[in-house]
């Protein structure tokens, strides 16, 4: 039975409100409890059923997995010491130049991003880079900057780049070679624009100041050496994984509670810091997000964009594919690229779509959130680690910074894929 205007308003302004507290976070109250009262709204006011509300949470199951083993490796990695041994290695490679620097911390976080999602840039790389350059005597700032921004531009290299990625394609995961052949030039595109843009509005500051050759850091443990080796098996069992067309959701678990437990077990550990110090907040935000996107999906909402977008193929699928990358693009800066994600990933279930137009879709969610430090997750949890620290970036100076870096990027990543 179709859904009254009516309630599909009052719905839709629940959606709104809970999403806006998300992102602005009142009272600051953490992201997860204003997503999980906007869809305990919907439920209780009778706007969505429960049965409704468990399939949507039952469709995050991969995300979850994913998330869950993805966290477990890179909290197990910062207590072992791993990202402050490559953060102070950069340091020390870099011999003194600030430049060589700045170009060693974005091939350290491409390489971070890329492996082990964005996420884990935003957590764990972007508090390591801030002690090494503070004891190397440089301003953190323009380095920190490195964090956030390669944190998205690199994170569709690979599926397991960005949990956003298996939010937009869930089961409909494309095969590696099909992935690479799909996102490798974009984002070739992207992390290269990305550096070049950034490096130029960071030329001042980096020539204005000396570092230190060298800064103290204790030598990687046995543990972190052990941690190493199992992010480079969890890489290749993943990457095995997306090129057999499995889910990566219940592998990446497996691989990180398993690396975890031996790591541990070696290392004659408790697993409770590692445990205590997960962000097992974001489930819950992501499950009410999910449950939020379902009432869209039944108030008509997903049918209705994706009759839209049918219309717009149907008359140039170019124009389409720039189109709704833009759209998705600034949509993430507006309500955050996780649900426009999920709502993006509704649409794409929804009837097969021209490579392009996919590609378009999953460039916007993953890149566009550079513009603004509300676009992501990844950039979201940036802010927190820096405030941790008592650095204060405002939303204005970022945007600014973000739309000189981030237009060139989009647009080259978006010719790659369309063309």
């Amino acid at each position: 039975m179709p859904t009254a205007p009516h309630n599909a308003i009052w719905a839709w302004s629940i959606i709104f409100a809970a999403t806006g507290g998300v992102i602005i976070r009142p009272y600051r109250l953490p992201e997860a409890i204003w997503a999980v009262i906007g869809a305990a709204a919907l439920v209780l006011l009778g706007f969505l059923s429960w049965q409704d509300a468990l399939a949507g949470i039952e469709k995050g199951l991969d995300v979850y997995l994913f998330l869950i083993g993805m966290m477990l490796i890179a909290e197990l990695a910062r207590l072992e010491g791993l990202f402050g041994y490559l953060a102070a290695l950069a340091v020390e490679y870099a011999a003194g130049s600030p430049q060589r620097l700045f170009l060693l911390i974005y091939l350290v976080g491409t390489l971070v991003t890329v492996l082990l999602s964005n996420d884990a840039t935003a957590i764990v790389l972007t508090p390591a880079v801030y002690a090494a350059t503070r004891a190397a005597g440089a301003k953190p700032l323009p380095y920190l900057f490195v964090c956030a921004f390669i944190a998205n531009a690199a994170s569709f290299v690979l599926p397991i780049s960005n949990p956003a990625n298996l939010v937009v394609f869930g089961s409909r995961m494309p095969h590696l070679t099909e992935w690479l052949r799909l996102f490798a030039l974009p984002s070739l595109a992207s992390i290269v624009l990305t550096y070049i843009v950034l490096r130029l509005t960071q030329h001042r500051a980096l020539k204005e100041e000396t570092i230190e050759r060298r800064v103290p850091h204790r030598k990687l443990s046995r543990g972190g050496k052990l941690t190493a080796v199992g992010i480079a098996a969890i890489g290749a069992v993943l990457l095995t994984a997306s090129a057999l067309d499995k889910q990566l959701g219940l592998p990446t678990f497996v691989c990180g509670a398993v690396t975890t437990g031996l790591v541990l077990m070696l290392s004659r550990q408790s697993p409770l810091p590692v445990l205590r110090h997960v962000s097992w907040s974001v489930l819950p935000l992501v499950g009410g997000l999910f449950v939020m996107v379902e009432a869209l999906v039944k108030t008509g909402v997903i049918g209705h964009l994706s009759a839209l977008l049918h219309e717009a193929v149907a008359q140039s699928v170019p124009k389409a594919a720039w189109s709704v990358g833009i759209a998705t693009a600034i949509a993430d800066n507006i309500a955050n690229n996780l649900p426009v994600g999920l709502v993006a990933g509704s649409i794409v279930a929804s009837d097969h779509l021209p490579a392009s137009v996919v590609s378009a879709i999953l460039i916007g969610v993953d890149l566009g959130p550079n513009f603004s430090i509300t676009g992501s997750l990844a950039t979201i949890l940036w802010l927190v680690a820096l405030r941790r620290e008592k650095i204060e970036v405002g939303a204005w100076p970022f945007l600014k910074l973000g739309l000189l870096v981030t237009l060139p990027a989009l647009i080259a990543a978006l010719a790659a894929a369309i063309w």
